[in-house]
C-alpha cells in the first residue's frame, strides 16, 4: 500500500464538498438535489466511478465548477468519490441536508472553502480516501473575547438570533 496526498485546486477559495457514495446514479442525483436545496445555485460536481468504464462522471451548471470538479475529482482517482465546488456567494450550510439525503451518499469527508490536502491510500485494487486535512492546526483556545466574536459573527450572517 502507498500512502499519497492530494492537494485540492481551489484558486478562488470557493466553497466544496467532498464525499463518498456508491453508484453512477450519484451524479444525476445529487444534481437535482443541490438545484432542488437552493433556487439559482451555481456549481460543478465530479464523481469517480469505481467500476465499469472508470471514469470521471460530471455535472452541474457552471462550466468553469465543473471543469475544476473534474479536476479535482481526476487528481483523487479514488471509486466513488465525489467533489462538489459551489458558486460564489453559495455555502455548504445551505446544501449539506440535500447531500446527505442523496440515497447514494454514504459519507462526508469535509465541507469547506479552506486549503485542503486529501489523504490517499492505493493498493492493486485501486485507490480510496482515508481522509483530509482541512485548514490549519490549532494555535490556541478561544477565551471571552472570542465568544464574543463567534456569537456576533453568527448573528450578523443571520445564523443566530
Amino acid at each position: 500500500m502507498e500512502l499519497q496526498i492530494v492537494q485540492i485546486e481551489n484558486p478562488n477559495q470557493l466553497n466544496f464538498i467532498l464525499g463518498q457514495s456508491h453508484f453512477i446514479k450519484t451524479v444525476e442525483d445529487m444534481h437535482e438535489a443541490l438545484v432542488s436545496a437552493v433556487p439559482g445555485i451555481k456549481f460543478g460536481l465530479a464523481f469517480c466511478e469505481a467500476s465499469g468504464h472508470t471514469l470521471v462522471r460530471a455535472s452541474g451548471n457552471d462550466d468553469a465548477l465543473i471543469d475544476l470538479a473534474k479536476k479535482n475529482a481526476f487528481a483523487l482517482s479514488a471509486g466513488h468519490s465525489f467533489i462538489v465546488f459551489l458558486g460564489q456567494g453559495f455555502f455548504p450550510i445551505n446544501v449539506l441536508h440535500a447531500i446527505k439525503n442523496v440515497p447514494e451518499v454514504v459519507n462526508l469527508f469535509c465541507a469547506t472553502a479552506n486549503p485542503v490536502q486529501v489523504i490517499i491510500a492505493e493498493t492493486e485494487l485501486g485507490r480510496g480516501v482515508l481522509g483530509v486535512i482541512d485548514g490549519n492546526k490549532s494555535k490556541g483556545i478561544e477565551d471571552d473575547s472570542g465568544v464574543a466574536w463567534r456569537k456576533d459573527l453568527l448573528r450578523k450572517f443571520g445564523y443566530k438570533l
